[in-house]
């Protein structure tokens, strides 16, 4: 189980916790593998953090030998444009009044879901609540997120002015479980569970999720928002019923189309690189790694590379998009993520804006931001839903 204290944090210096690993020669980070180096950067940090017992393991993301380290991956401009975009990030976030923790007063900026994705990347750079260097501002997050749980579990803000629907409800639950496993806080804890329950009540007898929360219909781009957050709940030591596990793995299948790609809903027949990364990521989290919903997914995801883009367009959803292909690619190890960490990481650092932030693709810059900033930060595996 994770500690019931609240966490030690150790580290020094400008980049806070990580400087525990860049202090590091280039010689010593390469000779360790992922796993040895989430070990020495978790011991480093004292975050004290190791996935709650359960039932049954939802993942376990395999090791790969052939695989970089972070030292190898992560650039000193890749290091630097992270430092700028949560520069930028508190920069925007309110202090004080009703939207005291959001990134802006109004449109997506105020609603759960940017909050939570920025809060997610404070916390992806080795920021935990309460201590690092960003500490405070996951703080800020988290108490916004909490303070819009609704009774009904639902998360979002009550006046419904910010229109993220289960979006937003999936993201601040995958949130929420962090901070809870790292905290052990009761209010927080009860309102996690309050979310997971209306999260299973609403699940469709497909196994899907859509906007509403409601077991109504269901769509592969809200359901992947669910199931990983019921599989960070669930680690953090939430009850998720098994039966609720087996039937999303077999929505998510169904979804999948000949050719190796995934649909946004099943039997459409239309794949996309945002929907392909989403099925692959789905069976990841829910612990499916092999099988041939896996392995051609990831050769189509694949093929969408940066620097390649053979095939399906991205449309409007880069971020989205970009997000579950890095998840994907991690999890997949080996060539995969050899080949795709600094496809992306060369192509996010040059397209940084001068304020650290991103072009808007639609959620507004402040969630792009935070998108990037935890797709730049996947090597270092700090956040425990992505941890070995």
């Amino acid at each position: 189980m994770f500690t019931e204290n609240a966490v030690d944090y150790t580290g020094t210096g400008v980049w806070g916790p990580l400087a525990a690993n860049w202090g590091r020669t280039r010689d010593e980070s390469e000779s360790m593998d992922r796993r040895q180096y989430l070990k020495a950067s978790l011991g480093a940090v004292g975050l004290g953090l190791s996935l709650a017992s359960t039932s049954r393991a939802w993942a376990d993301r395999k090791a790969s030998a052939n695989e970089k380290s972070p030292a190898e991956l992560m650039t000193e401009e890749t290091l630097g444009a992270i430092e700028k975009a949560h520069q930028y990030l508190v920069r925007k976030q309110v202090r004080d009044g009703k939207f005291r923790g959001a990134f802006g007063n109004n449109g997506y900026a105020a609603g759960v879901a940017t909050t939570s994705l920025a809060g997610l990347s404070f916390m992806a750079g080795g920021s935990v609540p309460g201590d690092g260097k960003y500490g405070r501002n996951v703080d800020l997050c988290a108490e916004y997120v909490s303070n819009n749980v609704q009774e009904s579990g639902y998360i979002a803000l009550a006046d419904n002015s910010v229109h993220e629907n289960m979006y937003g409800h999936g993201f601040s639950m995958l949130f929420l479980a962090q901070v809870y496993g790292m905290t052990r806080k009761r209010e927080i804890g009860e309102k996690l569970r309050r979310a997971v329950d209306l999260t299973v009540k609403a699940q469709n007898n497909q196994g899907g999720w859509r906007y509403q929360p409601q077991p109504v219909d269901a769509d592969l781009s809200v359901t992947i928002c669910q199931i990983m957050g019921l599989r960070a709940a669930r680690d953090a030591g939430i009850h998720v019923p098994d039966d609720v596990r087996e039937k999303c793995i077999n929505y998510v299948k169904k979804s999948r189309n000949r050719d190796g790609s995934f649909s946004y809903m099943p039997g459409s027949g239309h794949g996309s690189p945002a929907m392909t990364a989403a099925g692959v990521t789905s069976l990841y989290s829910a612990g499916i790694y092999e099988g041939p919903e896996v392995e051609q997914g990831l050769k189509a995801i694949d093929r969408t590379r940066p620097g390649k883009m053979v095939g399906m367009g991205m449309g409007g959803h880069y971020f989205y998009t970009h997000y579950y292909s890095v998840q994907a690619m991690w999890h997949a190890g080996g060539d995969y993520w050899n080949n795709w960490y600094p496809a992306i990481r060369d192509e996010l650092v040059k397209s940084q804006q001068g304020d650290g932030s991103w072009a808007n693709d639609g959620g507004g810059p402040e969630y792009s931001a935070a998108m990037a900033t935890i797709i730049l930060q996947m090597p270092l595996n700090y956040l425990p839903v992505f941890a070995a």
